[in-house]
């Protein structure tokens, strides 16, 4: 059983951090990953930088810039992500857009994933009809979970569609904003937790954008089987990258002393 379906059979509750790979120094990559682990996150989702990140609000796109200038690219990660099963032993998503991985070529992408053993990818400008017609065959060869988003705007006959196309989980984008857009819970946030807590999907879903601490994600948690941290935990990072730092983090969104 692929390690995301796993954790989301074993409790609800699930923390899923994102950072960005090569950030704040190149090195850091599976350093980060063993301490988020070791702090408690269940899953992680590693941001692979591009240079046109169209989802990502201003501190992701810092991160991404400045792991871009220290020489990351995604030969590098695969490289560093070699030792990854020694070291990490929850799910581990790579998130990033699709350019980048037709020019490394999807194949050997799915394949270098599976090598590592990394469980699943968000991939947030691929078409769903693309994925479906040239790549999906690719990603279930290799066991690989390709995560779909849905939006506030997403209407319900193409969230189905995306439910009957999903393995994972689906990212449920908290508002029509880029990530780090907005703190707290806004308005109409809930209703639509609500509906699309009420539509009983086949996957479990994951609310990330604007999760950023104890309060968010317990509302979260409340409406859907976890939630998704990035910007705030990349803003943690640009304070200190520490193992203490990034376990003072974990416990603070988890509310543990």
């Amino acid at each position: 059983m692929n390690r995301i379906d796993q954790a989301f059979s074993k409790k609800k509750g699930v923390l899923n951090i994102y950072f960005t790979a090569g950030y704040p120094a190149l090195e850091d990559t599976l350093r980060i990953a063993k301490d988020l682990e070791d702090a408690g996150a269940d899953m992680l989702e590693i941001g692979m930088p591009f240079s046109d990140p169209v989802a990502d609000g201003p501190t992701i796109q810092e991160s991404s810039q400045q792991a871009l200038e220290n020489g990351m690219t995604i030969e590098r990660l695969f490289e560093q992500l070699k030792d990854l099963r020694k070291e990490v032993s929850i799910p581990v998503l790579l998130m990033g857009y699709v350019n980048p991985i037709i020019q490394f070529g999807v194949k050997q992408f799915c394949n270098k994933c599976e090598e590592v053993g990394v469980d699943g990818v968000i991939i947030p400008d691929l078409p769903m009809q693309e994925y479906l017609d040239s790549y999906q065959t690719h990603f279930k060869q290799k066991g690989i979970h390709n995560i779909f988003l849905i939006s506030p705007n997403t209407s319900e006959d193409r969230i189905k569609e995306i439910d009957r196309n999903s393995g994972g989980f689906i990212y449920v984008v908290s508002s029509s904003s880029i990530t780090g857009a907005k703190k707290g819970v806004q308005d109409g946030q809930v209703e639509y937790y609500k509906r699309i807590q009420s539509m009983d999907l086949d996957n479990p879903q994951l609310i990330g954008f604007g999760i950023s601490d104890k309060q968010t994600f317990e509302t979260a948690c409340n409406y859907s089987d976890g939630a998704i941290i990035g910007s705030a935990f990349i803003k943690k990072l640009m304070q200190g990258s520490d193992k203490d730092s990034i376990k003072e983090f974990v416990k603070s969104i988890k509310g543990i002393k």
